[in-house]
């Protein structure tokens, strides 16, 4: 039988010594994580949940080199994040990226660089099913533009003036990380990966009273379990749930098996 293993990341809140006095303060991120381990724990994962300033680039880091350790072809990582999501600007670290940012995840001491992720995911067996939610700002290719979202809650975007501040800050420690895993991805081929993000790269993602808008929806649509059909049909629901100024992605890295897109979503 394979083995499904999952980590869960919600942050409420930021170090405020590590981002310039700002704490970036949410509502529903520790709810998500919760939750999403309840649902992966329900289809057969062992969960692990790290919540605010548990979610740390060492923590998170850690633990998926230990899952890394662990899982072999044809079992699953189910990896969740709910917080708040950023970018940098993308200057010595090739062309991988279009836009010419790498997105961020807004760990509790640090931003931590979708070029990191990446690195972390090569170092899975191949065969190894790697299934990412991210349920945060700049998420659609993760693995804002600040007049958008629905006005009815706080987005989980790290405002861009923070954003600026920090990396004129961390500039030099950015770019060499950007330095060494451009390089590394040019001669590496992707990890193959599924991502469900909670928008495109330009778009706010909703916090909320209970659950970040996505994972809500996410939620509702799985429905205990009842739903039925692979991760097309689960997005494409999804997507009928939000508003127009969220629009979830469903994104590939690599070359994922057809087969794994066509299961019932969260599959061991």
């Amino acid at each position: 039988m394979p083995t499904g293993l999952s980590l869960h990341v919600g942050l409420n809140q930021v170090d405020p010594a590590r981002y310039g006095g700002w704490d970036g303060r949410l509502v529903a991120c520790e709810n998500d994580a919760h939750d999403m381990a309840a649902l992966a724990r329900g289809a057969g994962f062992a969960p692990t949940v790290l919540l605010t300033a548990a979610g740390t680039v060492e923590r998170v880091t850690a633990e998926l080199r230990k899952a890394a350790k662990t899982l072999k072809s044809g079992d699953i990582l189910l990896l969740t994040y709910s917080g708040h999501g950023g970018q940098v600007p993308n200057t010595t670290g090739g062309d991988d990226e279009a836009d010419r940012f790498d997105e961020t995840l807004v760990l509790y001491d640090r931003e931590f660089l979708d070029d990191e992720l990446h690195r972390e995911f090569g170092r899975f067996a191949r065969g190894v099913r790697l299934l990412v939610v991210l349920d945060c700002c700049h998420s659609g290719t993760a693995i804002e533009m600040p007049d958008q979202g629905d006005g009815e809650y706080a987005a989980r975007l790290m405002p861009p003036d923070r954003q600026y501040e920090i990396y004129r800050r961390d500039q030099e420690f950015f770019q060499e990380i950007q330095r060494e895993l451009g390089a590394r991805k040019s001669r590496e081929p992707a990890a193959d990966a599924v991502l469900l993000a909670a928008c495109q790269d330009n778009q706010l993602a909703s916090d909320g009273d209970t659950n970040g808008k996505f994972t809500g929806t996410l939620l509702d649509v799985w429905n205990g379990g009842a739903f039925r059909g692979g991760y097309r049909t689960f997005h494409r629901d999804i997507q009928r749930g939000m508003p127009p100024t969220q629009s979830p992605h469903l994104y590939t890295t690599g070359n994922p098996d057809p087969a794994f897109l066509d299961q019932q979503p969260f599959t061991v």
